[in-house]
């Protein structure tokens, strides 16, 4: 009989909970139509959820009528976008998470005291377009877009929030030894929930002969889970939902590693355990997490 070890902690985190919460609450408090600028976070069922109670998803705000009620991702935003929002009327609800916040603060304060500032993270990504958008910055993949990095005068380094820890660390050793002294923030930027799904999957991963990931394409830090499972020698697929399973992947599989990103609905894994159908699930929990947001003030007194 097939074995499931079922990572823990994962699906969603604090910051996709409060998202998601800002947005259900919105439809059912306010009378006319809730916008939400681009993916509320990145994951299609909760999208599709949201969009079937009523919520409209647009890509800019062109698209959102004057006074109208928009609510800005998870995944936060530049600006130039609050400005817009603001001379437009919009009624804008921030669902931008904390952690988010809390580069775009590092951003600023850095530039301020005269600092390049190099951003770690994936271009194109929303978050590190919001990012960017702060202050001014040099975008850097890899240890190898290092190299390339000419810089005088102070440095400071931050990073997207969910980044492989491991690839993330071997870059700002890179970073480290190129300016010796490179300033960042007191802690790693990448999110808790990112270190500790990482850390969950590392943990059962070895010990399996395939790893699926429930979570969407466009999710940053379920692709991470995938190539963390592939870098540690195991097959390993994102799947979206249960219908991704094919039979062919699980022929003369006796031990499968389960897991889900941060954006990624519970309901989904437990659907997935249901198709692979084992004698046994183990669950491996690392932490627990006791993270909790809270809610913009506008959405608390809704």
């Amino acid at each position: 009989m097939r074995t499931v070890l079922l990572a823990s902690p994962r699906s969603f985190c604090a910051g996709v909970e409060r998202a998601i919460d800002i947005v259900e609450r919105l439809l059912s408090s306010r009378p006319g139509p809730v916008y939400v600028r681009k993916q509320i976070v990145h994951n299609t069922h909760v999208v599709e959820d949201l969009r079937a109670r009523g919520a409209v998803f647009v890509d800019e705000l062109d698209e959102v009528p004057d006074d109208a009620t928009v609510v800005f991702s998870a995944h936060g935003v530049a600006p130039a976008v609050h400005a817009e929002a603001a001379r437009r009327g919009l009624d804008v609800v921030d669902a931008t998470c904390p952690l988010v916040t809390k580069v775009h603060a590092e951003a600023r304060r850095y530039a301020a005291r005269g600092d390049t500032v190099v951003l770690i993270g994936h271009a194109g990504h929303e978050e590190v377009e919001g990012t960017l958008g702060e202050a001014p910055a040099v975008l850097v993949e890899t240890v190898e877009d290092v190299a390339e990095l000419e810089i005088e005068g102070p440095v400071s380094y931050l990073t997207q929030t969910t980044l492989a820890v491991d690839e993330t660390a071997a870059v700002v050793d890179a970073l480290r030894n190129k300016f010796p002294e490179l300033r960042g923030p007191s802690e790693a930027d990448i999110c808790y929930a990112t270190t500790n799904r990482q850390t969950a999957l590392a943990a059962v991963a070895a010990e399996a002969n395939l790893v699926l990931v429930v979570g969407s394409a466009n999710s940053s830090n379920s692709k991470r889970l995938v190539e963390l499972a592939v870098r540690n020698g195991t097959t390993a697929y994102l799947i979206d939902d249960v219908n991704d399973v094919q039979d062919v992947w699980l022929e003369g599989v006796e031990v499968v590693a389960l897991t889900a990103g941060a954006s990624a609905p519970p309901a989904l894994v437990d659907e997935v355990i249901a198709r692979l159908d084992p004698g046994e699930v183990i669950e491996r929990e690392v932490t627990r997490e006791t993270v909790r947001f809270t809610l913009p003030a506008a959405v608390r007194q809704s």
